[in-house]
């Protein structure tokens, strides 16, 4: 159980998992790993981990395949470009799953749980009543083969846990592994609970998938973000109860918010799709991600912050890494952007607006809501300024409905982007979904879309609402929406 030979051939791989708009944070680790596997002639593979199937969007993994393209991180495995380890997909893999997990139940590393949702979540408030951390008590370990087979016989529903090694005096009570960043960490075991492997539908947890997919693809070196940390003794304690090489582990530290909480939706826009469609260029992203963390060396290029990605691939070193998180700085990114677009020439910065502000898609998309609104050509900038605006935040005259107050107008658009984020980006779902709000919190049709007019385009005229959002797109407005709550949060507090 020795960490992975330094004579292997690199691999590494990102993850991500298809439940909305690509994060970010997914660029970030990507980029990582493509600096990783090119710097040592490795290999950089992207697998999909789609077992989630509650939180499954059918678009996203295209997006996902879109935006690491974009900012040029090609793999050289993956779900559409084949490879040998394939499929690369984890919903094509669930039959090896299952196979594993009989491997784990025959050796006596795994168990079955039949305990029901309703009496894990009374076990649950009974342990947070008492202050204690919520984690399975391992009712169903103590199960006879006779129980068992009983439980079986009448199709029981039943789950597959890992047999955490009990905790105590002996060298079994904690697992230790090396993080490359940190060195050796150790776990008790009291602290590492009995995860499921093999949920009731079949499909794995990230746990299982994870380690059986790293090491049938021959992963020598798992780079990963580092809320993965406390799940790492579970995987290693996996990797032995197969008998299998453990890979290196380096966890990298989690972007930040200036404020040094975690980045979040809230407070930065953390979609990729956000950052592409608002005009960033890839260039300036991937070299922004590049300085984060510390592997930059400050003394090459006379100091300079631009580098390209073959330069960032140069230079990069990773045990120059900092622990403490980076600070995901929009007001930086925004201008080493402007850096960047200064840099083109008057015909590439022609172009790049013309492809991304004013490209004749989008053009064709906004003409479409127009042509029955205006009488004279030179209207169309008047009533459409919104679709090619940063910052459109209205005033309270503007947005706010004549009976109510600003406590429970701004309540209620808080509401409203709730609804917006769970909502598939169609115009039946958008407005199922906002007239549904309206009913619940007794505000009418009128209020509620002239709210969310006034936010999205910063004003009370404008083309059909749901229309002009679906051109305008999900991850702006939304951002939109996040941009005129903080705003008014702000105005809010100074007044206090």
């Amino acid at each position: 159980m020795t960490s992975a030979s330094t004579e292997a051939p690199i691999r590494v791989r990102i993850a991500p998992s298809p439940t909305g708009d690509p994060h970010v944070g997914t660029a970030y680790i990507g980029l990582l790993n493509y600096i990783y596997a090119r710097q040592r002639a490795g290999k950089f593979v992207l697998r999909i981990e789609d077992t989630d199937r509650a939180r499954f969007v059918a678009t996203s993994e295209e997006m996902i395949f879109d935006s690491l393209r974009w900012l040029g991180l090609n793999w050289d495995e993956g779900p559409d470009v084949g490879g040998p380890f394939g499929p690369y997909r984890q919903s094509e893999r669930t039959e090896i799953y299952r196979e594993h997990a009989d491997i784990l139940l025959q050796t006596g590393k795994a168990y079955r749980c039949f305990c029901t949702p309703e009496e894990l979540e009374v076990v649950r408030k009974q342990q947070m009543a008492s202050k204690l951390p919520p984690r399975y008590p391992g009712t169903c370990r103590r199960l006879s083969s006779e129980q068992i087979e009983q439980n079986l016989a009448t199709g029981k529903v039943h789950t597959i846990r890992l047999a955490v090694p009990p905790h105590g005096a002996d060298l079994s009570s904690a697992t230790t592994f090396r993080d490359e960043l940190r060195g050796a960490i150790t776990f008790e075991h009291n602290n590492v609970d009995d995860q499921v492997l093999l949920k009731s539908d079949g499909y794995p947890t990230y746990h299982l998938a994870n380690v059986v997919d790293d090491h049938l693809m021959e992963i020598t070196d798992v780079i990963r973000a580092e809320e993965w940390i406390s799940s790492t003794p579970k995987h290693v304690l996996l990797y032995k109860a197969f008998g299998w090489q453990i890979p290196r582990f380096w966890h990298m530290p989690l972007l930040r918010n200036l404020d040094k909480s975690k980045i979040s939706k809230r407070k930065n826009p953390v979609s990729l799709i956000y950052y592409r469609d608002s005009g960033y260029l890839p260039e300036a992203i991937i070299n922004f991600l590049g300085l984060l963390g510390g592997g930059m060396p400050a003394d090459i290029n006379n100091g300079t912050e631009q580098f390209t990605l073959s330069e960032i691939i140069q230079h990069f070193v990773f045990t120059d890494i900092r622990v403490g998180g980076p600070v995901f700085d929009l007001t930086k990114l925004k201008w080493l952007n402007g850096e960047y677009l200064r840099k083109l020439s008057p015909e590439q910065f022609f172009l790049a607006v013309r492809n991304r502000v004013f490209s004749d898609d989008y053009l064709r998309q906004i003409s479409s809501l127009m042509q029955t609104r205006i009488e004279i050509l030179s209207q169309f900038g008047d009533l459409t300024s919104f679709f090619f605006s940063d910052n459109v935040i209205p005033a309270p005259d503007v947005f706010l409905p004549k009976k109510r107050s600003l406590d429970e107008t701004l309540a209620f658009a808080q509401d409203q982007l709730v609804a917006l984020e769970a909502s598939e980006w169609t115009h039946d779902a958008l407005e199922s979904g906002l007239k549904k709000l309206g009913e619940e919190k007794s505000w009418s049709v009128k209020e509620n879309f002239m709210l969310l007019r006034a936010i999205v385009t910063g004003s009370t005229t404008s083309p059909p609402l749901l229309e002009s959002m679906i051109v305008f797109g999900k991850a702006r407005t939304l951002d939109r929406v996040r941009r005129f709550l903080e705003a008014q949060k702000k105005l809010t507090t100074q007044k206090k």
